[in-house]
Parts: structure tokens; C-alpha cells; sequence
């Protein structure tokens, strides 16, 4: 019973498998955390375009 035991100890396998899991859960939050940020910073930019083509719409149209 103590041969498994020390066995048991020594036995790394799993503690490996964790910090592979740790560290691909970081790598997800990160890219999540990167996306979401790209997603608003490509959002507002688009929003301005779209109101800086719709003013200057509106401006053509008065100079018919």
C-alpha cells in the first residue's frame, strides 16, 4: 500500500494536464478579451464612416 502511495506522489501526468488546461484557458480569455475589444474599436469606426457618408449625402442633396 505504500509502494502506491509513493507511486501516487511521484506521478506527475496530472499535474501536467492541469497547467495545460490552465494555460489554455488564459489563451482563451485573452483572444476573447482581444476580440471583443477589435469588435468595438471596429464598430465605432464604421459607425463614424457611415455618419461622415450620410452628412455628406445630405450635403449633395442640397446642391441640386
Amino acid at each position: 500500500m505504500s509502494k502506491f502511495f509513493a507511486r501516487f506522489i511521484k506521478d506527475e501526468s496530472g499535474a501536467t494536464a492541469i497547467e495545460y488546461g490552465l494555460i489554455a484557458a488564459l489563451i482563451s480569455v485573452a483572444l476573447i478579451a482581444g476580440a471583443s475589444t477589435l469588435g468595438n474599436t471596429l464598430n465605432t469606426t464604421f459607425n463614424s464612416i457611415s455618419t461622415k457618408m450620410n452628412t455628406a449625402k445630405t450635403q449633395s442633396d442640397g446642391y441640386k
